[in-house]
């Protein structure tokens, strides 16, 4: 026995001699409790000899000398599900650490391995049962066009929509996308996109490098007891920890800007970390350097951080950042007539989190999460337009300013294999400074909308209880609490899910529940004047809006590496602002972001129904595909008691996603050639007609509001594409990669405005064909 140990020996050093490896480490531990599990067996599935390791008392394991490339991790444990990490990318540059969490079996013997239906894409969130995505970085760098932006890989999951005009902005299920949540680290922050407006959830470019996530959930309906405040999805952001062992680096180079990361332990003996990176805009250092020189120059800067800071066994804390400032000077021209300058635009915004979270695991089945974080965001705009005599005038001046504070704390209680509880309280404190003037084409004046210099706060509660009545069987319930403290309006909503495993390989997942979102705190103080020359606040009573979701889902296992989704689903939105008159057809449903002074009444009422196919092949053997394709309606009905179409009712949306990996060269040089594509054919986008002549009597632009989105834009066709090299060499790893968005520069018309200046219809279109090139290294 000793001689075959030794032999094996021999031979893997001898072959690992030959070929560039690395370490790939981390740890295991019970989903419920996140205690370390002592004894798990891990291994590389395929690895001849074999390569593996066993967790010691902390949970920790270790393989070493493991091939660089694609691999598939292998865990096991006594009276647990087997779990397996498919396709980790192994570079020579970087160790890999991975953190595993394994379900306990119900019905077997400590002693019996129990072989789990396969897991990949499963979500983090084990209280989420359905309408749930999980996403990884490497999938984000992967798919074409998404720039390494997760909202935009996002947009190619089933349900979900994008703005054709080049923004970020999520639009789930026909809901605008002001109704999404963004979390980080568990807690809600800001919209962490650079140049975004007021009371929008997205933007151009977003604030936090995918190099600082970790594995993230993306939900899209009916969401688990712990979101509140969100009515059409939840983008829950978890930032990895930084290598507590050796120092890592990466910069980075691109058409957009450049890019670094680094990461490595606090001291020599400590067990902490640090992640952090920051990231310039190329734009704004060319122009700097006098290489462009174009008006509407882009600015942005932003920095992220990690420190996690390890007590003992039982006490662990974090501390993140993230913190970004952006801004433009732009002057518009007419489309026809270049030298004649239609307005004047400039903007900054300021983007700040702060937080600490501390995990004290309290004993072998409790855990309580605590975090502490302030976050802020600050934007100043002005717009000019000229008059008559080409004399330019403010008709947009203003300044919007937030601020919060973060309490909240979450205890985890696993009875036993069968049932677990989570509770939780969030105490959001909400500062405001806010001046907002506009001109009044009417009254031919600059009018304040917007003066406020206060304070606010909410209360979240929430409570969940998992209850597994077999390991084919589990049922989720709960309740979320939500009150505002500005009018004292509140939301009571119950939450229900529940997932059958019929077949090893065929599931149904059924989930309902009652949800809540607040408008801007803008929505709630803007002002109106009268008729009698007063100014009023008519918003600031208005109600939570509301949302029923109602889910049924279906999951087959058509292969080793292939799996098809089926969901179809209803929403019942109401207590809906409108605008209070019995001939509007105004309502919050259709805008994407601002506020409005209109007077509103939570009279209105919305409906999305639809189905949504998902076929997948995960990456095997260097390929990978996925099919969605959504149907769906979006209608809405305000005061005048008429069902219209809503701005996001597209009806359609297809996507095809796929890539092949290939090795290119000798074996020696460790080359990758690889090749990404994304196609993606979408129902037009709805907008309103702008009625010119009425337009050109007021000088400012009146839309035809008895025939809202009326008019519907061709279908939008959009192909993604990229291609890189990535070569790993003993101790670097470089990816040089072309990625294009729209690559047939198909520009369909999306929207319509009028411009004052040239008395004409704009014709906005969508975002034409953008490359990018970029150059990695890590070492």
């Amino acid at each position: 026995m000793r001689l075959t140990i030794l032999l094996l020996t021999l031979l893997s050093v001898q072959l690992f001699g030959q070929q560039i490896t690395q370490t790939v480490r981390g740890k295991i531990v019970d989903q419920d409790s996140q205690m370390p599990l002592i004894g798990a067996t891990i291994f590389i599935a395929g690895s001849n000899p074999i390569l593996g390791s066993v967790t010691d008392a902390d949970g920790n394991f270790r393989i070493n000398n493991v091939p660089i490339g694609r691999v598939t991790l292998k865990v096991t444990y006594m009276g647990y599900e087997e779990h397996t990490v498919p396709n980790l990318l192994i570079g020579s540059a970087k160790e890999e650490i991975v953190n595993i969490s394994l379900k306990e079996s119900i019905s077997t013997l400590d002693e019996i391995v129990i072989e789990g239906n396969d897991p990949k894409g499963e979500v983090l969130n084990e209280m989420a049962l359905i309408s749930a995505h999980t996403f990884s970085v490497e999938e984000t760098q992967r798919f074409a066009g998404s720039f390494d932006d997760p909202a935009r890989m996002a947009v190619a999951f089933a349900g979900v929509n994008g703005d054709a005009e080049g923004n970020n902005d999520i639009i789930v299920r026909g809901n605008s996308p002001k109704g999404i949540l963004w979390r980080l680290e568990g807690i809600a922050i800001p919209n962490p996109n650079h140049f975004a407006g007021e009371g929008s959830t997205g933007g151009p470019i977003n604030a936090l490098s995918s190099k600082m996530l970790s594995n993230s959930d993306f939900f899209t309906g009916a969401f688990a007891p712990e979101y509140g405040d969100a009515t059409s999805g939840v983008f829950d952001m978890k930032l990895k920890n930084g290598n507590n062992e050796q120092r890592e680096y990466t910069a980075a180079i691109s058409t957009l800007g450049i890019d670094m990361t680094a990461e490595g332990p606090l001291s020599q003996n400590s067990r902490g970390s640090y992640l952090a990176n920051y990231r310039y805009s190329a734009l704004d250092l060319l122009d700097r350097a006098g290489v462009v020189d174009f008006g509407g120059v882009p600015r942005y800067q932003d920095m992220s951080f990690k420190i996690s800071l390890p007590v003992n066994a039982k006490h662990n804390f974090s501390l993140f950042g993230l913190g970004g400032v952006s801004g433009i000077d732009t002057e518009e021209t007419d489309e026809e007539n270049e030298t004649l300058i239609t307005g004047k635009f400039n903007g900054k915004n300021k983007l700040g989190v702060l937080g600490i979270t501390h995990i004290w695991q309290m004993n072998e089945d409790m855990f309580l999460r605590s975090s502490l974080a302030a976050t802020g965001t600050e934007s100043a705009f002005r717009y000019d337009i000229p008059d008559d005599q080409k004399n330019f005038y403010t008709i947009e001046n203003g300044s919007i300013g937030k601020s919060s504070t973060i309490a909240a704390t979450t205890f985890n209680y696993k009875l036993n294999a069968k049932n677990k509880v989570e509770t939780g309280l969030i105490f959001t404190q909400l500062n405001f400074n806010m001046r907002v003037d506009e001109w009044d084409f009417e009254r031919d004046q600059l009018l304040n909308e917007l003066s406020d210099n206060g304070s606010s706060s909410t209360l979240q509660a929430f409570a969940s209880w998992k209850h597994r009545m077999n390991d084919d069987l589990t049922f989720i319930s709960g309740l979320h609490y939500l009150r505002f403290s500005l009018n004292g309006n509140h939301s009571i909503e119950p939450r229900v899910a529940v997932k059958w495993q019929a077949t090893e390989k065929q599931s149904f997942n059924l989930g309902a529940g009652l949800h809540s979102k607040l408008e801007g705190v803008s929505t709630y103080l803007a002002k109106r004047q009268e008729d009698n020359g007063t100014m009023s606040q008519p918003n600031k009573d208005l109600e939570l809006t509301k949302a029923a979701h109602f889910v049924l889902g279906y999951d087959n296992q058509l292969g080793a590496n292939t799996h098809m989704k089926i969901e179809t689903y209803y929403q019942h939105l109401f207590d809906v602002p409108v605008e209070n008159s019995a001939s509007s057809a105004f309502s919050l449903l259709n805008m994407s972001e601002g506020y409005t002074t209109r007077d509103l009444v939570n009279n209105g009422t919305g409906k999305n129904y639809g189905v949504e196919l998902t076929v997948e092949r995960y990456l095997h053997r260097g390929l990978y595909y996925m099919s969605t394709l959504s149907l769906f309606r979006s209608l809405y009905t305000a005061a005048d008691g008429i069902e219209r179409k809503s701005a996001f009712d597209n009806n359609y949306v297809a996507n095809l996603i796929g890539g092949k990996e290939f090795n290119v060269g000798a074996p020696s040089k460790n080359k990758v050639l690889f090749v990404n594509t994304k196609v993606a054919f979408i129902g037009g986008k709805r907008y309103s007609p702008v009625l010119l002549q009425e337009s050109i009597e007021k000088a400012s632009e009146v839309i035809d509001e008895t025939n809202p989105f009326s008019k519907k834009s061709g279908d939008i066709f959009r192909t993604d594409f990229s291609i890189g090299l990535r070569r790993n060499r003993k101790r670097t790893t470089t990816e040089f990669k072309f990625d294009v968005q729209n690559i047939f520069n198909n520009q369909t018309v999306v929207s319509e405005d009028y411009i004052p200046a040239s008395q004409s219809i704009y014709r906005n279109k969508q975002l034409g064909m953008l490359p990018t090139i970029s150059y990695k290294i890590s070492f």
